[in-house]
């Protein structure tokens, strides 16, 4: 009998305390709770239910009812997507702002200097420029079309533009005579010998291709970093991390742990999970930030296309005056070698053409500078973008740390015993596990196939491999797509193949002297045709306005 009394004496016991837990666990915070969240339910339990029907959150007593649990999971997919979205989204505006900034700068780089050249020629040359102007034109439309992308080779074409030039003044330096297009051939096959505009033509060579090289390669750069930032930042989830996202950021709900963030190792071990393939890309993005440092360096260095394009009137003026110099010493050699072309008739428009032709040279004033780009440099712009690259390394790695950020989405360290460890409050005792696919094949939180990367980001690593190697080529200052591969060994390309000691060549501050004096006292010998006029007083006049203009610039 007393045993019997003692029992239900214990069962009552019991029972009040089944009723007193039963009745701290109702349900009406969990529905306002997720009120303000602004989900809606068909049915919220009043109060906790078995949960045996839950696929994702704890089997026990619970709030949740299988619909919840499934928006839940729509919802924890949404809230990652935003996310992601949000952390990235300093990087992808940098790369953004950056590629446009520097594609604005140099296309109107280009654009001042054409200006530039074309205002200045028209000053110093008059009629004869203006009639082959066309020369010039077709030079900075070629400039440009490589910039933008277009399949130019800038060495054949620089070489081109020199060919053309000398056609057309050695036709204007000899118009006493019929110069035909068979004729202009020939004299294209002695213009390395001949060397008639001095030691311009190979400085200016070298100097614009390694520039443009550098900045079209570095503009390539930054839209391959924006491509990739956008690309990679949009990757869609997997059901496994989809999963774990929600067990992670609503389960807690189901239990009426409303104010209980997750713990912070949970959450990084989540986040690692689903974003191991981003974290395969951090080696090869590391690899091209490094890369793009380095043609970064070289841009305000040896091959700063400002410094080369800004003073590029002067250097092409400078060759004229060297082909005037020597315009009586070429067209001796050109006769010797193509034959002496027919006379012309001579009429009042060849009567004095060189005279017209002679550089009528005179510095810019103080009243017109030359042209900045959008009242800016380029030092300054890269400057800025080389602090903002270093940001930028290791930010794939970094993703789940700055998505686990404390107060914001995880308790932290400090509440390591009062945070949500996936199925109560407490603390979170799995190791955090290591970056990178094949280094969740243990994750406790999240199921991850390590067999079958992500094909999208898989094609962002071989984008940045790919561009990576370009930029290194540029730092060199060749141009991958024209390496010479028929000239075997010599590694020549489209760039001058320069190491890292090659350094830009200054011209001095006046012009070097002629490869070859002309003679000015009349035929070289009795056989020797008549060369063409001499010019010498204009040119020492051009020259000494070259000094000049020089010192204004």
């Amino acid at each position: 009998m007393l045993r019997l009394e003692t029992l239900l004496c214990t069962f009552s016991v019991l029972s009040v305390a089944a009723r007193a837990d039963f009745k701290a666990r109702n349900c009406s915070e969990v529905r306002e709770a997720c009120a303000k969240r602004g989900f809606s339910f068909a049915h919220v339990p009043q109060q906790e239910i078995p949960g045996e029907h839950l696929r994702v959150c704890p089997q026990g007593n619970t709030c949740c009812t299988q619909e919840m649990e499934d928006k839940f999971g729509q919802q924890s997919k949404l809230d990652f997507e935003n996310q992601l979205d949000e952390t990235s989204h300093a990087l992808r505006t940098t790369f953004v702002s950056r590629h446009k900034r520097f594609d604005e700068f140099f296309l109107e780089l280009l654009e001042n200097t054409e200006r530039s050249l074309n205002e200045m020629f028209v000053r110093t040359y008059g009629k004869p420029y203006m009639q082959n102007a066309e020369v010039f034109e077709n030079l900075f439309a070629e400039l440009k079309r490589y910039y933008t992308g277009g399949n130019v080779n800038l060495e054949e074409m620089l070489n081109d533009f020199w060919s053309r030039l000398l056609e057309r003044m050695f036709t204007l330096l000899n118009s006493q005579y019929v110069i035909t297009d068979d004729y202009l051939e020939c004299i294209s096959k002695y213009t390395d010998q001949l060397k008639p505009f001095g030691d311009v033509p190979r400085k200016l060579k070298a100097q614009v291709t390694r520039a443009f090289i550098a900045a079209r390669t570095f503009v390539q750069g930054l839209s391959v970093g924006r491509e990739v930032a956008q690309r990679v930042s949009k990757v869609s989830s997997s059901p496994a991390c989809i999963k774990a996202l929600t067990k992670m950021s609503y389960c807690p709900f189901c239990q009426g742990l409303l104010g209980v963030k997750p713990c912070k190792n949970y959450c990084l071990n989540v986040m690692k999970g689903c974003l191991a393939n981003q974290a395969d890309l951090d080696p090869e993005w590391n690899q091209y930030i490094d890369a793009m440092l380095l043609v970064a360096q070289r841009l305000e260095g040896p091959f700063n296309i400002e410094a080369v394009m800004e003073p590029i009137d002067v250097k092409i003026s400078e060759a004229i005056m060297n082909m005037q110099d020597n315009s009586a010493q070429v067209s001796y050699r050109v006769f010797q070698g193509c034959g002496q072309p027919k006379p012309a008739e001579i009429t009042r428009s060849t009567r004095g053409v060189t005279d017209v032709f002679s550089a009528r040279f005179r510095p810019y004033g103080p009243e017109e500078p030359p042209t900045t780009t959008a009242g800016t440099s380029l030092d300054r712009l890269v400057v800025d973008i080389k602090e903002k690259l270093k940001l930028s390394k290791k930010f794939w790695s970094s993703l789940p740390e700055e998505m686990c950020v404390e107060d914001r989405v995880t308790a932290g360290n400090a509440s390591e015993d009062e945070c949500w460890n996936g199925h109560t409050k407490g603390r979170y005792f799995p190791e955090v596990q290591k970056d990178g696919l094949t280094n969740q094949v243990n994750n406790p939180e999240v199921a991850v196939d390590i067999t079958r990367p992500d094909t999208l980001i898989r094609q962002q690593i071989m984008a940045l491999r790919v561009m990576t190697n370009k930029l290194k080529n540029a730092y060199n200052g060749n141009d991958i797509y024209f390496q010479d591969s028929s000239d075997e060994g010599s590694g020549s390309g489209s760039g001058s193949g320069c190491t890292e000691a090659c350094t830009t060549e200054a011209y001095a501050g006046t012009p070097e002297a002629p490869v070859v004096k002309a003679d000015r006292s009349g035929p070289v010998d009795d056989s020797a045709p008549l060369p063409a006029p001499s010019v010498a007083l204009p040119t020492t006049l051009a020259l000494l306005a070259l000094t000049l203009h020089r010192q204004w610039r």
